[in-house]
């Protein structure tokens, strides 16, 4: 486990685009050989896309060989409704770069039988060799995905009901009006995402901070889903300073120990030489970092 904390969001953002663009390139995908990276929605992961665009049209990265899974889709809001998952992703990541639309994956909420679409999403992770890198965010309450508290941790892809908690967090997509936000969800399931070869969390902002309190130094523990990944061997947790408001003190020294100093911001080219899998945003593209 590995645990990244850079200064603010924008920071945090551009770091983990630029791992998520390094991993590609590295992987130097083709016809033949496609890289499978899964993707979440929600405020937190729009820097991080707003930047990957910004790569694609500085023509470092291409996403043509590349094939995408979205964690969760809503169930019975429709596809062209603006807070879709299907609408997020399409206007604010997907339609900005050259991926093949048969090549974006997203869960249908609206399919006529809900469990078949989830077996069927779960066969089509399968067909595409499984994930090489699956991005994710979490809840206040350390749910990933719709993992909501008390999911189990080999969970599948499955329907799943919302908690309060989460619904009322999302009203304020909806103007704040509860009756008009989803109470189900498509997801898929903590197992899901522990099957993928490398896990990157993203998680920001004082009021994610227990949550990140709960993954990084208390056990593992299905009330907070966020905390299986201790046991995945190749997580990353990416944050920004609000978000280790809750950590102790030499907990945020002893990572901040382990990120090498020289700066990274000014990185032109993702590094060519496959490395350790922790360096691959390259060394030098660490920036360096003091705490409060």
């Amino acid at each position: 486990m590995r645990l990244v904390i850079l200064d603010d969001y924008d920071l945090a953002s551009e770091w983990a685009a630029k791992y998520i663009r390094n991993r590609i390139v590295q992987f130097k995908p083709s016809a033949d050989r496609f890289f499978t990276l899964g993707l979440p929605t929600g405020s937190t992961p729009y820097g991080c896309y707003q930047k990957l665009i910004e790569y694609y049209r500085h023509g470092d990265i291409s996403f043509k060989y590349v094939k995408t899974f979205n964690m969760d889709e809503y169930v019975g809001l429709p596809r062209a409704h603006p807070e879709s998952y299907h609408s997020y992703m399409w206007n604010n990541f997907f339609k900005h770069i050259d991926i093949d639309p048969a090549n974006a994956h997203i869960l249908d909420g609206n399919a006529q039988n809900l469990e078949e679409e989830c077996q069927a999403y779960e066969q089509k992770i399968a067909e595409a060799g499984g994930i090489e890198l699956f991005v994710g965010g979490i809840g206040p309450d350390g749910h990933i995905a719709f993992n909501e508290p008390g999911s189990s941790l080999v969970s599948r892809t499955r329907v799943k009901t919302l908690a309060k908690d989460t619904i009322v967090a999302n009203a304020r997509f909806f103007g704040n009006d509860l009756s008009k936000v989803p109470t189900m969800a498509l997801t898929v399931g903590v197992g899901t995402v522990m099957d993928a070869k490398e896990v990157m969390i993203l998680i920001t902002g004082a009021h994610k901070a227990f949550a990140l309190y709960k993954a990084i130094e208390e056990g593992v523990n299905h009330m907070w889903t966020v905390s299986a990944f201790q046991q995945h061997p190749r997580t990353i947790f990416v944050c920004d300073e609000d978000a280790t408001l809750e950590l102790r003190v030499k907990t945020v020294k002893y990572f901040k120990g382990q990120q090498p100093t020289r700066k990274w911001r000014h990185l032109d080219k993702p590094p060519l030489r496959e490395g350790n899998w922790t360096n691959g945003i390259g060394r030098q593209n660490l920036k360096e970092q003091t705490h409060d």
